[in-house]
């Protein structure tokens, strides 16, 4: 999908339009030239900014049903006896003594997040894993507490009150962490009371984010705990709709929150349920991008495809980090774990002795060489272990995953209330426990006055493992075990792909986080992009850092320039040619910096160029459509051959107010009134009953002056390939950016008071266009 952004074009719009979610079907307009109007102040609108550019890849519903994700959890079939009260009384009590023992019935085997195909076998490493849960006599299953001890996190307090600031900190307190998740868990709630008041942990305070909320949200409390259910749409927005009841995603959705809660436990949790494993999953990763910094926990996985890479700009928000699951089939590679931008979590069988624990690979973890993802620049020979390797490997951390030495979930089932406790793994159990600790990491970094990690890559590749001392008391090196047969599968010092760096040492983590000598270089984005020549152009780039940082640009071409503080580059009068400009990010507080080579490609049309594909409209049903010829000079719009009733205005807006059935050709006119020079495009208006082109879902944008607002946006068509989006109408400082399959991210850091609208205008790979159009209403402070 191809994004371009133009001069404005202001309009109020009809209610029907300013409805919580906006979903227009190929038509345009139908009623937005409505009289009847929203009351709103109507003051000036903001000054527009030129035209800006990026690229998207739409995504066909079948290849975006391939591309499901599944749980990545593997959970002991056999219920478990309730565990001990002790950490009741004193929270840290179990910590003092040996993990549970649960002695199952012969033949008790486990149950997959990912559902099996009977016609497929399973892969012969998870197969024997399978085959020794059903073969063991006993399961080892942890507590909280005994948790804590082993990976060396602070041990829990006797008491959550008057606690300090810095202790605060080391709970994760201010920070937020965002459980994505498929499908919906009515008991997440009630399954979390009994699992804080099992292990002593404290309760969160539920507190209900409306749909229509402002985003983003406030700050997270410093105080206690929040928790908040949302329910995300394919779009990207909030909804009221509960998404339907999955039984395996119910299972993920409790594990997830609860040993996020369990390693963070003073952090926000925002749960985001989507309507459904393919569409619905991206769209609640769309919405935690827009709903404030955090963590984003995914404990889920799907194929790697070829266009894996295209999609790493829905992990492109420098507030955010993001963790996955690597998987649970033994070696393979799967997204999101494989993404450059994303924290790849294998795992490990963990054997605890007292505080001493000792792992090795667990034999389902994921784990591998994508086939597509290039190297990041943070995986170099200087990690210990890891070589030159051709393309991203992962995992980059680990942490417990083997559901035998498994750790406690409370699940009510429907219409129940009385939890059952099971001990549950996979690569799914190890991902929220990495996010919490990224949530530690940025409370304890705030606490100190460091901004939050981001892309935690550069910090725990270049800034620990490549220092001995500080490698050797962050992470344990897990040393034994395997992942499969091939000749990377095996654990080995150093870095490996089953367990990447190795698992952490919490405690001396957060001190290396915080060391001088574990500086963080930025991480630039590629840009790369195609604008039209004379028509004055703005494109963002973005840098991962934890500091601030500066821009800067070398061989650009003339007039191009690059905003110091934003990253956005503008380009007043493009001139046709390839250019190659190089972006650097540089930290203004350690100095360090990174560098990326950009495309830029200006094509100079010597006419104007008209952007219209094929219309679709309903019978009886008005078409209303802006056309949009893109010149240096202002063009007049004519017709020729228009089926009756038919018009376009001066302006390009062309009009059908009650279209008859069939198919019609017709030719649309753009003349330069400065050159005299002229275009005439070749049109067809399909005129059905149930017109079949891309649909444009978007959340209105409500805010208020200064006060930074954002929305995201979704364009769903029948086929895979590009989608060429031109943008109308945008305030100057709006920014626009992808945000995966289908959809793009709108941004507005320093909204100012006034009204307008955005129109959309899409043109599928097939010729069919639709528009739509996006109020957007910024009230005065």
């Amino acid at each position: 999908m191809r994004v371009f952004e133009n001069t404005p074009r202001l309009e109020l719009q009809s209610k029907a339009i300013l409805a919580a979610l906006v979903s227009v079907g190929l038509v345009a307009c139908g009623g937005g030239n409505d009289a009847s109007s929203v009351a709103v102040n109507n003051s000036a609108a903001p000054a527009a900014a030129p035209t800006q550019v990026l690229t998207v890849d739409a995504v066909s519903p079948e290849v975006m049903a391939a591309m499901a994700a599944t749980p990545a959890y593997v959970q002991i079939a056999q219920p478990l006896s309730e565990p001990s009260d002790v950490d009741t009384v004193s929270p840290a009590e179990s910590a003092q003594l040996p993990p549970a023992v649960q002695y199952l019935r012969a033949g008790v085997g486990v149950i997959r997040g990912t559902p099996t195909d009977p016609a497929i076998p399973e892969p012969a490493n998870l197969a024997s894993a399978q085959a020794a849960a059903a073969a063991a006599a006993a399961v080892v299953t942890y507590t909280p507490a005994q948790i804590r001890a082993a990976y060396k996190l602070p041990a829990l307090p006797a008491s959550w009150s008057n606690l300090t600031a810095a202790q605060q900190a080391q709970y994760g307190a201010g920070q937020t962490i965002y459980i994505v998740d498929a499908y919906s868990e009515p008991n997440v709630i009630p399954e979390l009371a009994a699992f804080n008041q099992k292990f002593g942990l404290p309760a969160c305070t539920t507190k209900v984010i409306a749909p229509t909320a402002s985003l983003p949200l406030p700050a997270a409390s410093k105080s206690g705990c929040e928790i908040s259910v949302v329910n995300a749409t394919a779009a990207g927005g909030m909804t009221s709709t509960v998404p339907p009841y999955d039984a395996r995603w119910a299972t993920e959705i409790a594990l997830d929150v609860q040993w996020a809660h369990a390693t963070a436990p003073l952090a926000r949790i925002i749960l985001i349920q989507g309507q459904d494993n393919a569409a619905g999953i991206y769209g609640a990763i769309n919405l935690a991008n827009v709903m404030g910094p955090g963590i984003v926990s995914m404990s889920f996985t799907s194929t790697e495809y070829a266009t894996s890479s295209s999609w790493d700009s829905m992990f492109s928000n420098l507030t955010m980090s993001y963790v996955a699951a690597t998987g649970d089939a033994g070696a393979e590679v799967n997204w999101p774990a494989v993404s450059q931008y994303v924290l790849g979590v294998g795992g490990t069988s963990l054997s605890l002795n007292g505080s001493t624990r000792s792992e090795t690979v667990w034999s389902g973890t994921g784990g591998g060489i994508s086939q597509y993802v290039a190297t990041p620049s943070y995986q170099t020979s200087a990690v210990p272990g890891l070589g030159t390797v051709a393309h991203r490997s992962v995992a980059d951390v680990a942490f417990n995953a083997d559901p035998n030495t498994g750790q406690y979930t409370a699940i009510i089932p429907p219409g129940s209330s009385t939890p059952s406790w099971y001990s549950i793994g996979g690569t799914s159990l190890s991902t929220p426990q990495w996010a919490g600790i990224l949530a530690i990491a940025n409370a304890v970094r705030a606490q100190n006055g460091f901004g939050a990690l981001g892309l935690a890559h550069p910090m725990l590749y270049t800034g620990i493992s490549t220092n001995a001392s500080l490698y050797s008391a962050s992470f344990s090196d897990i040393t034994s075990g395997s992942n499969g047969t091939c000749a990377t599968c095996k654990a080995h010092t150093g870095y490996d792909q089953p367990t990447g760096l190795g698992t952490p040492n919490v405690s001396q983590l957060l001190t290396s986080v915080l060391s001088k000598s574990t500086k963080q270089a930025p991480y630039v984005s590629y840009v790369g992009l195609s604008v039209p020549a004379g028509i004055p152009a703005s494109f963002s780039v973005y840098a991962s850092s934890p500091d601030p940082v500066t821009f800067s640009m070398t061989n650009a071409p003339a007039g191009m320039t690059i905003n110091a503080s934003t990253g956005q580059i503008t380009w007043p009068n493009p001139v046709t040619g390839s250019y190659f400009p190089k972006i650097t990010a540089t930290d203004t507080v350690t100095g360090l910096s990174d560098s990326k080579s950009s495309s830029v490609f200006a094509t100079s049309p010597s006419v104007p160029v008209i952007n219209i594909g094929t219309l679709q409209s309903k019978p009886g049903v008005a078409l209303n459509y802006q056309v949009m010829a893109y010149s240096k000079d202002p063009v007049a719009y004519s017709l020729q051959s228009a089926p009756a009733g038919m018009s376009i205005s001066s302006a390009g807006l062309l009009t059908w107010p009650s279209p008859v059935a069939g198919n019609y050709s017709f030719f649309v006119s753009a003349k330069d009134t400065v050159t005299g020079q002229s275009m005439t495009q070749n049109v067809i208006a399909q005129i059905s009953a149930n017109p079949s082109g891309p649909v444009i879902t978007a959340t209105p944008i409500y805010g208020t002056a200064g006060s930074a607002v954002s929305s995201n946006v979704q364009i769903s068509t029948p086929t895979s390939g590009n989608i060429n989006v031109f943008i109308n109408g945008s305030p100057a400082g709006m920014t626009f950016a992808p945000s995966g399959p289908n959809t793009f991210a709108i941004s507005w850091q320093k909204p100012v008071a006034g009204t307008s609208s955005l129109l959309i205008v899409a043109t599928a790979n097939n010729g069919v266009t639709s528009q739509a159009q996006l109020p957007v209403v910024i009230r005065a402070n």
